[in-house]
């Protein structure tokens, strides 16, 4: 033991007490992160079972395609498009403004080939043959909506509720209202598809002006989904003793008169999650265990499919063990931007992402976990109908498709629509609180009675507006007191 100053005797604590109050290993390895501008590891909140009707979904998976598909080229036929493609668009259509001021361009016909599929015969684009297969049990929402007009406003809000930063994200309200099935893992986790930054970075799975505990858990792509799980080479127990020793006592010495600040907090729990997580978390994402065929199934045997097969892989396994929310980015970085060279962006992105989200469809429901597992695809907005550089679409956060399935969601459904351009949603319009008060809804909480006091008043996930989507499940969940 190293000989302590006066002020500072020799702790005599337990093992959990120097991991809850230590700064060493891969617990302070990763809320370093966590508590640095990349905010990589946050802690496990406290149980608040929380649920207002009897729920149909356990969990959530988020798969968010960043930066925006086009709806009239995957699940948005529009004939009409094609029809008076080259002209500018036809008098009488409401004028918005675009991102990049497109709005007098000439409208650019859609080269998908179109069919019906499943016994519902849902309309997918020849873009998406695997997800083609999977129709009957997703609901196509072609009415979505948001505010947000470029990629840094719609990405913060389809996942806060606002374009403006500083909310928690939904992820974030559903760990404070839920939290997790399995006390060894985190309630909130992140996976993007490569090293590039998501737009916005961590502020996406922030959990904004409530407490740090219940922010978002990032995972990397890759191998090594979870670095520094063990303690670095040549530290050996005796030494890392040493050091728990030395920084518990600092660290508690530092957090006594700081008790409001909530990130000592979601420092210390995040320790113990830590240490629980040495010892659960390689079982959770030992990819290894999965069989040929099931990894074959999500595409980890092509390169194209390979990475994000792997994360929707991880997904399902988080999910089975008991993580509520799950989101997965695909194209970090907006690489489903596509204001020029539509073709080639959505065909390259479609190629890398349908067969995987296909196969997490397939691999729930064989597995009898797709009833308890409410899945959602979208991104932050769609795209125009009018052409940007000849051969690119601008963004359009006006009418856009996204789709849910499992998890109470009635499948086979198409609802809501656009024009007759795909411009503006018209019928059945779902801004995005409206989504995040279903996707509320689905797990069993009602969005206006999941509350947080923040400075006095009461805040809720969907600032006191939205409506839950009922249509979606195909009849109203039971409360729990009828």
């Amino acid at each position: 033991m190293p000989a302590f100053p006066p002020q500072f005797p020799a702790p005599r604590w337990s093992r959990r007490e120097m991991l809850l109050n230590s700064g060493t290993g891969f617990g302070a390895l990763a809320l370093s992160a966590m508590l640095s501008e990349q905010g990589l590891l946050a802690a496990q909140p406290q149980d608040r079972p929380l649920a207002h009707f009897v729920p149909r979904a356990k969990s959530i998976i988020f798969l968010f395609m960043e930066g925006g598909p086009s709806q009239m080229d995957t699940f948005d036929p529009k004939p009409e498009l094609n029809r008076l493609a080259g002209q500018p668009l036809p008098p009488g259509f409401k004028r918005v403004v675009t991102a990049m001021g497109e709005i007098n361009s000439p409208l650019l016909a859609s080269k998908r080939t179109w069919k019906q599929h499943g016994e519902s015969g849902t309309w997918v684009s020849d873009w998406l043959p695997y997800t083609a297969e999977c129709v009957d049990d997703i609901a196509v929402i072609r009415s979505c909506w948001t505010n947000g007009i470029n990629h840094s406003g719609g990405v913060c809000q389809m996942n806060t509720g606002t374009p403006r930063a500083g909310r928690p994200s939904l992820g974030a309200w559903v760990n404070y209202g839920l939290g997790t099935e399995n006390q060894n893992l985190p309630g909130f986790v992140v996976l993007t598809d490569s090293t590039s930054q998501v737009t916005n970075g961590p502020r996406n799975w922030s959990a904004g002006f409530m407490p740090a505990v219940y922010q978002g858990t990032q995972l990397s792509s890759g191998n090594e989904s979870i670095a520094n799980l063990n303690n670095p080479k040549g530290i050996t127990a005796a030494r890392q003793s040493s050091k728990l020793d030395l920084l518990t006592t600092l660290n508690r010495h530092h957090m006594e008169p700081r008790s409001f600040q909530t990130e000592l907090e979601a420092r210390i729990r995040s320790y113990e999650l830590a240490f629980r997580m040495q010892a659960h978390a390689p079982e959770a994402i030992d990819l290894s265990e999965e069989t040929a065929e099931t990894q074959q199934l999500y595409g980890m045997d092509d390169k194209p499919t390979e990475v994000f097969g792997r994360n929707c892989l991880l997904a399902r396994r988080l999910v089975e063990r008991g993580v509520r929310f799950v989101q997965l980015y695909h194209g970090a970085g907006s690489k489903w931007d596509a204001h020029s060279g539509i073709e080639r962006n959505h065909s390259e992105n479609c190629k890398k992402m349908d067969r995987p989200v296909a196969g997490l469809l397939k691999d729930l429901k064989q597995r009898g976990l797709l009833d308890q597992t409410l899945v959602v695809w979208g991104g932050e907005f769609g795209r125009t109908p009018m052409s940007e550089k000849g051969d690119g679409r601008d963004h359009n956060p006006t009418g856009f498709t996204m789709w849910m399935a499992g998890g109470g969601v009635k499948g086979g459904q198409t609802l809501g629509s656009t024009d007759e351009l795909g411009f503006h949603a018209v019928e059945d319009r779902l801004h995005v609180h409206d989504l995040h008060a279903t996707m509320l809804y689905l797990l069993g909480i009602d969005h206006m009675g999941l509350t947080y006091i923040h400075k006095g008043r009461p805040e809720r996930a969907t600032q006191n507006e939205g409506h839950a989507y009922e249509k979606i499940t195909g009849h109203q969940l039971a409360t729990l007191n009828g």
